[in-house]
């Protein structure tokens, strides 16, 4: 037996009895309940293809994969149903689909649809890690936006890019990050799936092991032998075997199967803007009605001011407008001697915005742009 793992075993043991405790003595009112969305762009460089040239739309499609040597970075459905899949080399995934078309990636048109989409994430909260150009956690657990129900910021997110990027995302809604990514994949493409806190401990005890993060091919073929296919299969076999046959991995095998996740949500980005908007459920007839809810506006954002960017400097006011033909048009002005923003500081941008003062308008929002954020550093990632 290596010391590494007498060392973690001991450890384990010792502070045992110490966590149980502690969890005895927790109520719900000193352990916050998360609320995680992961979202992640359906067959993302394909989409992007398609959604500029519609002619794709009805075709098995492959993004790469053209040439000798080439390999798919990623494909549509269609092209899915054929058994291509991304990494594949590009002769065997025509083989299996002799109509497949491919074209060459253009990582510029995917950037940009890329910061559009993670855009409207950071609109939603500033707690955004994207994973990739294509997924991210969203931490929502703090917003009262939408009825404070992350069920409906994910439509509302989901509905968003369909309307103003072009494409689907499908999305995962669950009391930590390792459900929640797992969610957005259980009803893919465009869907949307929700894991409750009381749905936890079923949910997982079903879940096949291979959807564990961290468990491969070799992984999963020792687990089988030893009779463990399910993570109710894991719960049963118990924390210390685990970590006899895996170490330290073996405690966290056994976290993820009770559905445990603690890990935060990560920004990797500093944020430049701050803005409420509200999308009405029926639309606001002409400019005096948006006149009527601006205050209320102002409100919700001087107070996500306070939470997340009192202390930043303020470089700009704006104003965004969506009328109910979809149409969306943003206005900004320098206004750098603000520090709480006032009714009066975005009367004039709306009026100026607006135009035409009997147009039904679907969405309003106002917000800030700060003075000397740092660009953000994200990792690409090659395949989707």
């Amino acid at each position: 037996m290596s010391l590494e793992f007498l060392t973690f075993s001991a450890c384990y043991r010792k502070i045992q009895g110490c966590i149980n405790v502690q969890i005895v003595n927790l109520s719900p009112l000193t352990m916050p309940q998360r609320k995680i969305i992961h979202v992640d762009c359906d067959c993302f460089y394909a989409a992007v293809e398609m959604r500029d040239d519609p002619s794709l739309r009805d075709v098995p499609l492959a993004v790469g994969g053209d040439g000798g040597r080439g390999v798919v970075t990623t494909c549509n459905y269609k092209a899915r149903a054929f058994g291509v899949r991304s990494a594949m080399p590009g002769s065997e995934a025509r083989r299996l689909c002799p109509g497949l078309v491919t074209v060459p990636p253009d990582m510029a048109r995917y950037r940009a649809a890329s910061q559009q989409v993670m855009a409207i994430l950071r609109e939603m909260t500033d707690l955004v890690e994207p994973l990739s150009l294509d997924e991210a956690f969203l931490d929502v657990s703090d917003i009262t936006d939408h009825r404070g129900s992350a069920t409906l910021m994910a439509r509302h997110l989901r509905e968003r890019v369909r309307q103003e990027v072009g494409i689907t995302i499908s999305a995962g809604v669950a009391p930590n990050k390792f459900l929640a990514k797992i969610a957005s994949d259980w009803r893919k493409p465009d869907g949307l799936f929700v894991i409750t806190p009381e749905q936890v401990s079923e949910f997982v005890e079903s879940l096949p092991v291979e959807k564990l993060f961290g468990v491969g091919q070799v992984t999963a073929a020792k687990l089988h032998s030893m009779g463990v296919k399910t993570c109710g299969d894991m719960q049963l076999l118990g924390v210390d075997t685990l970590i006899e046959k895996f170490g330290k991995q073996g405690y966290r095998l056994f976290e993820m199967a009770a559905g445990r996740d603690e890990r935060p949500v990560i920004v990797s980005r500093i944020a430049k803007s701050v803005s409420v908007e509200r999308t009405f459920a029926q639309d606001l007839p002409d400019k005096t009605a948006c006149e009527t809810v601006l205050p209320a506006l102002v409100a919700d954002l001087n107070l996500r001011l306070t939470r997340k960017g009192r202390q930043k400097p303020i470089h700009k006011l704006f104003v965004k407008i969506r009328y109910s033909d979809f149409s969306t048009h943003t206005l900004e002005r320098v206004r750098e001697s603000v520090a709480e923003p006032v009714v009066a500081d975005y009367q004039p941008l709306l009026d100026e915005l607006v135009t035409r003062t009997d147009r039904p308008v679907r969405l309003l929002g106002v917000g800030v742009r700060f003075r000397n954020d740092e660009a953000p550093v994200t990792q690409l990632r090659l395949f989707d």
